[in-house]
């Protein structure tokens, strides 16, 4: 069975930072591309960032290109979000997600994808 289980999210004021995590298993991470993806409140899935499988190439939206970091550590099955800089329009629910292809996942076309853990920025 896939798991995706994302952790680090919280309630942070506009220019702070977090650092987002996903335990995944059930498949060969290693093996896998994978993504982050956000859903604001009323709002569909908006892709936010992209990984290869081996942690060399990496894709980052427009909306947050400079501000985050995407990366991944295959012995620890563990995919990380590192956001800084954080804007009141980063809140939203963010779910790791692994796909076919990045292409797919960029056009928020997902195989298997997480509950999500919630981040809201506000003062």
């Amino acid at each position: 069975e896939v798991q995706l289980v994302e952790s680090g999210g919280g309630l942070v004021q506009p220019g702070a930072s977090l650092r987002l995590s996903c335990a995944a298993s059930g498949f060969v991470f290693g093996r896998t591309d994978m993504s982050w993806v956000r859903q604001a409140p009323g709002k569909g899935p908006e892709w936010v960032s992209s990984i290869n499988s081996g942690g060399r190439a990496t894709y980052y939206a427009d909306s947050v290109k400079g501000r985050f970091t995407i990366s991944r550590d295959n012995d620890k099955n563990t995919l990380y979000l590192q956001m800084n800089s954080l804007k009141s329009e980063d809140t939203a629910v963010y779910s790791c997600a692994s796909g076919t292809s990045i292409a797919h996942m960029q056009g928020n076309d997902y195989l298997y994808r997480g509950q999500g853990t919630q981040v809201t920025v506000s003062s």
